[in-house]
């Protein structure tokens, strides 16, 4: 079986790693390096950075903090805002990011999924996905634009589309539970995982080792995350690394110690 994954996330915007409740109202959380550094110290498995103003601002991700950062980790790498070519792929890569996270030109042109899967293999392309619960709760809607857009997709249909097209893992976020430390969104991470055959990263909500739990393990209906992404937690001091692969550990999940 291969091993759940623990990924620290770290939003940045204007040099700074920030943290905010359902995208808004973000505070500053730290410097990137120094946060990277810290937490692939700590035993996390992978990290994801993610320049969370590039798309709505029209630029590019800050190449140059990608590749400070990068130099400083020893674990996987992804990255992610403001990429919407092939050249942009490629210059991330080089940078040192070892994926590239495609939102907001995922949905404005879906090829790019597949160029990018063709070209660096779909192990190096990431889809992220911010979903939002319809006020009918009937199902979820795609947002993009750091979560300023409706584009009215079905995320169950967008994440099957996405991964017909060589997406190699889904970043799924519950802008509902963003921030929240109320709970993943286990109706939504398990639907969107058990629509596809590729991994999914459960992103927004967690705020205790019991949450975490959760998302990891198989639900009623079947689906499951294969990996948490953790942001609020970790950038508090509420929990480690390590604490959480203890207990993850002590419940008999699959994780790297």
């Amino acid at each position: 079986m291969v091993a759940l994954r623990l990924i620290p996330c770290l939003d940045v915007a204007r040099g700074r790693v920030v943290k905010g409740v359902n995208f808004v109202g973000l505070r500053d959380a730290g410097d990137p390096v120094e946060l990277a550094c810290r937490y692939s110290n700590a035993g996390a498995d992978e990290l994801v950075f993610l320049d969370i103003a590039a798309s709505h601002e029209g630029r590019g991700t800050l190449v140059e903090m990608v590749r400070r950062t990068a130099e400083s980790v020893t674990i996987p790498f992804t990255v992610g805002g403001g990429i919407s070519t092939v050249d942009g792929i490629t210059e991330l890569l080089r940078a040192g990011a070892d994926k590239v996270s495609l939102n907001s030109s995922a949905v404005r042109r879906p090829e790019l999924v597949g160029e990018g899967a063709q070209r660096f293999g779909c192990q190096c392309i990431v889809v992220a996905i911010d979903a939002r619960r319809r006020e009918s709760g009937d199902g979820w809607d795609v947002y993009v634009k750091g979560g300023r857009e409706n584009t009215g997709l079905d995320v169950i249909a967008w994440a099957r589309r996405v991964a017909g097209l060589g997406a190699g893992e889904i970043l799924l976020t519950s802008m509902d539970g963003d921030g929240t430390q109320a709970g993943y969104d286990l109706a939504l991470t398990r639907a969107v995982a058990a629509a596809v055959p590729i991994p999914v990263i459960a992103s927004g909500g967690a705020g205790c080792l019991d949450h975490i739990a959760e998302v990891l393990q198989t639900g009623p209906s079947g689906g499951h995350a294969s990996a948490a992404l953790l942001a609020s937690l970790l950038h508090d001091g509420v929990l480690t690394v390590e604490q959480i692969k203890q207990d993850l550990l002590a419940r008999g999940l699959t994780i790297r110690p």
